[in-house]
């Protein structure tokens, strides 16, 4: 059986992303793909690349020995781990995991690993006109959105004449500086960009809601975090804020304190001095960020900068300068030249599994199974009135919160079980030098996405020294996707286990239909069982959401008019002060922020904290580029702005 092929199926480490690659055995793995065997045996090998610091650069090989697979340790630093055992030599089974590094590979062969879904995760994309998750539309491939013939002709060419555009009729506004998006990144770009002297005149925002935390929220609300529950984010990390201080967690003591609550606000306090290693790490309440944030968009005056527009298209201009298409409503269509551009787009799609998508393609079934990001809220009512069963697939910070939003639901109505599929278990969590992530229950827990010195420690320093190459492994080494250590949430998954209603399963998909009474039925192949049919009322699916270029027809169409390189993690790639440096003109640059620019100069990117960095270090490059209003905050002028900020008067 020398021309055996084994399915490698895992979660990429730094994105969340699936990889299922079909290999033939034999099959080398290592981080470097010059020191892996081209041939063993008289047979060519599949060279595995993997792309990790904690990878020795030849660490292992599966062969065929005696009409079996095993995997042998080449000397590795690190070792191999077959179910969480650390291995010389292993038989590997159907269903097995291999760790390699912070790989955790599920291996399937035989007449299984053809029955496994190698298709990437689909998406649900964002209805065009409300910007809402819309499950209605098909996972099609992007295309550059266009209306009537709009954007026109003249946006094929590489730099547009202004007077071109003049020339359409249409209006054409011009201002200094241009947000796109009008989110949380965008606020925060244009709310530094005001404390660094820019009057609110000279800058734009184009969105489609006027609250820049609306898209935001409304994820937070569909994935069961309403406004009285904390979000994962810091106590200083305060996007009305940028010093940070008083941080969240001293307003909310200060709150607690003028109300007579002095347990609670002692509590805040303790928090924040002996987190993490004495105390559970303090995070704010959704419901307080966005009062602070409605705060702070009075008294910049975001309602003068924002307008409505969805944007179809960016250009250069044959004066220097930068050219946005924008439409304003049905057949209401303008364009805005600026000399500077933020892009911060946010995330363009949600994540679906495709075998649940094609469930829902199937049936038409939009009420069974749903994406965790979409309003659902219909499962928990029914639930609570008639008992039930859901499938949860993924296992990160998300899954984690629908789980507690089911234990509420089950004080109104005990008849309700989950059954957590899970690909493969995880004996053991990501490690970078002496640091290694706990797992409890086969969740991989740390306080936050990325290590803390991510943000602004020694690992930030690291990432932005690093080649392109490098920040690959880093980023993997790291791991991004693990749910929240909240002792709380660790109790609901125990108190599940013991009594029975919450169960972990291990498995790969092989189906997903609906029975004669509308049930939803998961076909799994299981390790040790062989194939297992898991019923349920509703599958949530859990696995998140979409940033790559490609999920975004604004940014796809930006990348191919103008031949941008795209990072490994298939991202834009930026400069270390976020600016986009192929698209620097004679007059203008352009930076961007957010989950676009991951596998850059910054790891934890689309964080509160990582959207006031990106911010703090492109204003700095447009303070070095001399643009118009924009001063340096130093030690004086900060302070006074500080003061400002603090007695609620304009910048």
């Amino acid at each position: 059986m020398t021309n055996l092929q084994i399915q490698l199926s895992w979660d990429d480490p730094a994105t969340g992303e699936r990889r299922e690659p079909k290999l033939s055995v034999p099959i080398a793995f290592g981080r470097e793909f010059a020191r892996l065997p081209a041939e063993h045996g008289g047979q060519r090998v599949s060279r595995m690349l993997l792309n990790s610091n904690e990878v020795s650069r030849y660490h292992a090989l599966i062969d065929w020995e005696q009409n079996q697979p095993v995997v042998i340790d080449q000397g590795s630093v690190n070792g191999i781990f077959v179910n969480g055992q650390r291995q010389i030599r292993s038989v590997l089974a159907n269903g097995d995991t291999l760790q390699i590094g912070p790989y955790m590979m599920t291996v399937t062969f035989g007449a299984s690993a053809t029955t496994q879904a190698t298709s990437p995760p689909s998406m649900i994309r964002f209805n065009p006109n409300t910007d809402i998750p819309d499950p209605s539309l098909p996972p099609a491939p992007p295309v550059v959105t266009a209306s009537n013939n709009f954007p026109p002709a003249v946006f094929q060419t590489e730099k547009v004449p202004v007077q071109a555009l003049h020339a359409t009729g249409l209006a054409v506004d011009e201002s200094d500086y241009l947000a796109i998006g009008a989110g949380l990144g965008s606020f925060v770009w244009v709310d530094l960009l005001r404390i660094s002297g820019v009057s609110a005149d000279k800058i734009v925002a184009l969105g489609l809601e006027g609250e820049p935390y609306a898209r935001y929220r409304r994820l937070c609300q569909n994935s069961q975090i309403p406004l009285h529950e904390r979000l994962r984010s810091n106590s200083d990390s305060c996007p009305d804020n940028i010093w940070g201080w008083p941080s969240y967690a001293l307003r909310e003591a200060w709150r607690d304190f003028t109300k007579g609550q002095i347990n609670s606000a002692g509590k805040y306090l303790w928090q924040v001095f002996a987190e993490p290693t004495f105390a559970e790490t303090y995070t704010p309440r959704s419901g307080n960020v966005f009062d602070s944030i409605d705060r702070e968009v009075k008294r910049i005056g975001w309602n003068q900068i924002y307008r409505y527009g969805r944007v179809r298209a960016i250009r250069k201009t044959d004066d220097g300068r930068y050219c946005v298409a924008y439409s304003r409503g049905p057949g209401n269509h303008a364009f805005l030249v600026s000399r500077y551009l933020h892009l911060a787009t946010g995330y363009p799609a949600i994540q679906f599994l495709p075998d649940l998508q094609a469930y829902r393609e199937k049936y038409q079934d939009f009420k069974s199974v749903v994406n965790a990001y979409e309003t659902h809220t219909h499962v928990y009512e029914q639930l609570e009135r008639q008992g039930g069963t859901v499938l949860i697939r993924g296992r990160g910070i998300v899954a984690s919160r629908i789980i507690q939003r089911i234990y509420e639901a089950r004080k109104q109505n005990r008849n309700i079980a989950v059954l957590h599929l899970m690909r493969s278990p995880k004996p053991q969590g990501n490690k970078f030098q002496q640091a290694q992530r706990q797992v409890k229950n086969h969740y991989e827990l740390q306080p936050f996405n990325w290590p803390k010195a991510c943000w602004g420690g020694d690992l930030r320093v690291i990432l932005e020294q690093a080649s392109p190459e490098e920040r690959k492994r880093l980023l993997t080494d790291w791991g991004g996707t693990t749910t929240a250590d909240r002792r709380d949430w660790q109790r609901i998954t125990e108190q599940g286990i013991s009594e029975g209603w919450y169960q972990i399963t291990f498995g790969q998909v092989v189906s997903v239909e609906r029975d004669a009474q509308n049930r939803t039925i998961t076909h799994i192949q299981e390790k040790g069982f062989g194939q297992m049919n898991l019923a349920a009322d509703f599958i949530i699916d859990a696995t998140g959401l979409d940033a790559k270029v490609e999920a975004s027809p604004l940014l796809e169409d930006l990348v191919k008019h103008y031949n941008l390189p795209i990072n490994q993690l298939g991202r834009l790639v930026v400069a270390n002060n976020f600016e986009l440096v192929e698209m620097r003109s004679a007059k203008g640059q352009i930076y961007a922020a957010g989950a676009t620019t991951l596998g850059g100069p910054h790891a934890a990117v689309d964080s509160f904290l990582g959207l006031q960095y990106a911010a703090l270090v492109a204003v700095d490059g447009l303070a070095a580029a001399r643009a118009p209003g924009v001063q340096r905050l130093n030690a004086f002028i900060s302070f006074g702005q500080w003061l400002k900020w603090a007695l609620n008067q304009s910048p």
